[in-house]
């Protein structure tokens, strides 16, 4: 998989190799234009895919496990209205997942995290803002809101949360050096839903079930009423694949509390 230094290492030769063709003869202007618009596509793809692992190490998955299990994580949470249903859920069909928190959400629902480790679940830092700038963020003020988060879940649970998931998926190197910083796990997904996009339930569903196998972290919301429909389904859907939904750290075999 490419990874961000090596592609600046591989670009910078590249550039350099360009500049000396172009002393000895002539290299087009638009062969420069070409090559930083082809390192522009690719830094960006790497940024947005965290999958790809381009800037720094997340677990996305853990398919060397020996257990039919997979993770299912909820983003963005508590919500008043659906945190609810989802529990509801995952209580009635014996399921365990991840919530990766929003500080401030955390703070205006302080019951709601309690329920969620009441359940059996673990819980993960989401930021405290969840800004759509945050991938813009400085690594001074990235550690200071993954701090802020950890200390207000400290305060509600008094667990010190280990486990992070960047904002939108989005990773970069002020991030990576932030979890530096901070020791926390980055955890991505292998199936990302897009169940807060136009999608139907049903295309979404598509997205999850086929090729759904054990190792797999699936990423959803506890914010909308389409994506607890579309929990229901899925819940419904493991017992038929022999599957069990396990918290992330279980799936991964790593500790998610200091």
């Amino acid at each position: 998989m490419l990874k961000f230094y090596t592609i600046n290492a591989l670009a910078l030769v590249i550039f350099f190799g360009l500049l000396l063709t172009g002393f000895f003869g002539d290299v087009p202007v638009w062969l420069y234009v070409l090559f930083v618009i082809i390192w522009i596509v690719i830094t960006a793809i790497g940024s947005f895919q965290i999958k790809w692992n381009y800037h720094l190490e997340s677990l996305n998955h853990n398919y060397k496990t020996s257990k039919n299990y997979i993770s299912i994580t909820f983003d963005d949470g508590p919500n008043p209205d659906y945190t609810p249903k989802v529990l509801s859920l995952l209580k009635e069909h014996n399921a365990k997942a991840t919530f990766f928190i929003i500080g401030k959400n955390a703070e205006h629902h302080p019951d709601l995290v309690r329920e969620i480790i009441a359940d059996g679940h673990t819980i993960g830092n989401h930021s405290f803002s969840h800004a759509n700038t945050f991938s813009f963020f400085s690594s001074e003020k990235i550690i200071a809101e993954l701090k802020k988060s950890d200390s207000i879940l400290k305060e509600i649970t008094g667990k010190e949360v280990k486990l992070f998931r960047p904002p939108f998926g989005v990773t970069n190197p002020n991030i990576k050096k932030a979890l530096k910083k901070t020791g926390h796990h980055s955890i991505g997904w292998s199936k990302r839903s897009l169940d807060t996009t136009n999608l139907s339930e049903e295309k979404i569903l598509k997205r999850i079930i086929p090729n759904l196998r054990k190792g797999d972290i699936v990423l959803l919301h506890d914010s909308s009423s389409k994506s607890v429909a579309v929990l229901e389904q899925l819940l419904l859907t493991l017992t038929p694949h022999e599957l069990q939904s396990v918290s992330v750290d279980r799936l991964l075999e790593i500790e998610p509390y200091a």
